[in-house]
């Protein structure tokens, strides 16, 4: 494989907003991303919807439409009255549905990332070519990563939940609070610090001509230097993605002090305008991120990869 070639020192962000404008010039890779990352969340989310708006119609819970909005913790209890109904529902749903689903955003992610990395360095490397199937696989373990992760978020969650809210008693909202902060904040950060290795692992797939086991074993083989750049600017555009989705929350939130006049629709068109803007802008920050991502490759690999 290629050797890391002498850099000059450069800072893993410092160069972000020319890759944002770069990845801006090229819609078409912006429609990529956004063709199958929605080619598979329309019809899943339509799914997901059908089957919840199915079930509840066909079960009611004592008082669900009385839930007092009012007040944050009697609807919370409420809420959660209705959870401890409806959970072995969803549970067994999503048991049925999670195997299909994953298959099929393997499948779409994996031939949407080698299509984006083809168009994304075409001429860059002697060796680029479509390669679908490696792909998928970095896919797949990047999906098992996300859910690892996702998984010990809920188990801890639900063990704060049932430690410190006690319907029976008065709830430790404080020690609540401080918890979900310190392990959603502490999650992320984890993945952030981790999901690099599964991102720049495609591009020594595409570009270096390696198969899924020796572009994971190159990733882990970058050095200090190579290895700081990426995970600075994998951090900052997770932290870019936090900041769209409390972008899209305001927007959503807006409208509400002028429902009355506004009306329920408008307010309904906003919500949905404020969802869609967070998808597209977060499917347009992973091209920038990979755009980043090839940007150093070319810096510290680059030449040695042409030269293969």
């Amino acid at each position: 494989m290629a050797k890391l070639n002498a850099a000059p020192p450069v800072r893993g962000t410092q160069l972000l907003v020319e890759h944002i404008g770069g990845v801006f010039r090229r819609p078409s890779l912006i429609a990529i991303e956004i063709g199958w990352r929605w080619l598979f969340g329309v019809p899943f989310l339509f799914l997901c919807w059908a089957w919840t708006a199915s079930t509840l119609s066909k079960m009611e819970f004592e008082g669900s439409s009385s839930i007092n909005i009012s007040n944050p913790w009697l609807a919370a209890i409420q809420l959660s009255n209705a959870w401890h109904i409806y959970q072995p529902l969803f549970k067994k749903f999503l048991s049925q549905l999670i195997l299909p689903a994953a298959g099929a955003w393997i499948i779409l992610s994996g031939l949407g990332r080698a299509w984006l990395l083809m168009r994304l360095g075409k001429g860059i490397a002697r060796k680029s070519r479509f390669r679908p199937v490696t792909m998928m696989l970095l896919q797949a373990i990047w999906l098992g990563l996300w859910l690892l992760t996702v998984g010990c978020w809920y188990s801890l969650m639900s063990w704060v939940a049932a430690t410190y809210i006690n319907v029976a008693g008065e709830p430790d909202l404080v020690g609540y609070f401080v918890w979900a902060i310190f392990l959603s904040l502490g999650f992320f950060c984890a993945f952030a610090l981790t999901s690099w290795l599964l991102s720049i692992a495609p591009l020594f797939a595409q570009f270096e001509d390696c198969s899924a086991r020796e572009a994971l074993a190159e990733s882990l083989a970058l050095g200090k230097q190579f290895t700081g750049k990426l995970i600075e600017i994998n951090l900052v555009l997770g932290i870019v993605k936090l900041a769209l989705v409390v972008l899209a929350m305001v927007f959503s939130a807006a409208p509400l002090p002028f429902a009355d006049e506004l009306g329920e629709s408008a307010i309904h068109f906003v919500a949905a305008t404020s969802i869609i803007f967070y998808f597209v802008a977060n499917d347009f920050f992973q091209v920038v991120r990979i755009k980043a991502f090839l940007e150093f490759w070319k810096t510290f690999r680059g030449s040695a990869a042409r030269t293969a």
